[in-house]
């Protein structure tokens, strides 16, 4: 039986979501250790990577169960009782062919950031950026609308058969001193959201022109590549 799981995690002491060759501390290795404890020895599938530091607030992943384990209230217990800083919100039976990945359809990102000084308790969770102009950030923002190829906003050394996404929505709001900026795409590449976030707060503090922007989104010159802190961005929601 295939059971599909949307799962919430505090990225802060794991080196990504993929497991790894050099280090066992992973999302993945995590809930494939937890699992297995159960007699359960299915590989988990995850809707896509997270950066080492990045949390999820809505990670989906799959994986299939032995006949014995049909109660999947009892399921997500025991595992919520044996994993640290994850947590499995809802598990649901769904038909053989649904893949985590492949079958998602929308991929939202929220990043949260403050300009005033974060506080001990939030510094794992919320980024730290400068004064900026709000209509400059949401004119930055705008510019990644759309379906663009974006070559020159991934970490190097990735692999994959194209770099064109199509970035449907981009969002940003405040709330009570804190910011929230919002992606919703067919997809991302690696590290995508932290350079595009960077990139627009670059030109929403004035170290980077909108045109400059445009013309890195064009392929014509790569200005920055610089990351936003990992710890200001949530892989919020994945749509199916």
């Amino acid at each position: 039986m295939r059971v599909k799981a949307v799962i919430a995690y505090d990225g802060s002491h794991y080196f990504g979501f993929q497991k790894q060759t050099s280090t066992k501390q992973t999302i993945t290795y995590a809930l494939e250790e937890a699992l297995q404890s159960l007699q359960i020895h299915s590989k988990i599938t995850g809707s896509g990577r997270t950066d080492a530091g990045v949390h999820a607030s809505g990670q989906v992943i799959h994986f299939d169960l032995p006949e014995y384990w049909s109660d999947l209230s009892k399921l997500k217990l025991n595992l919520n009782r044996k994993l640290d800083d994850i947590t499995i919100k809802h598990i649901t039976q769904v038909a053989d062919d649904f893949h985590a990945r492949f079958s998602a359809k929308k991929r939202v990102y929220r990043y949260v950031f403050k300009t005033t000084q974060v506080s001990v308790f939030e510094k794992r969770y919320i980024s730290q950026y400068t004064l900026f102009d709000t209509l400059l950030l949401q004119e930055a923002l705008h510019c990644f609308e759309g379906k663009h190829d974006f070559d020159f906003f991934r970490k190097t050394g990735t692999h994959t058969h194209t770099s064109i996404r199509e970035i449907y929505t981009t969002k940003y709001k405040e709330k009570q001193g804190y910011h929230y900026i919002y992606f919703t795409a067919n997809g991302f590449l690696r590290s995508q959201v932290r350079i595009m976030v960077d990139a627009a707060m670059q030109c929403a503090i004035g170290t980077l022109t909108i045109n400059a922007l445009k013309d890195q989104l064009a392929g014509k010159a790569k200005y920055t590549t610089k990351l936003a802190p990992p710890e200001g961005l949530y892989l919020a929601r994945i749509i199916y």
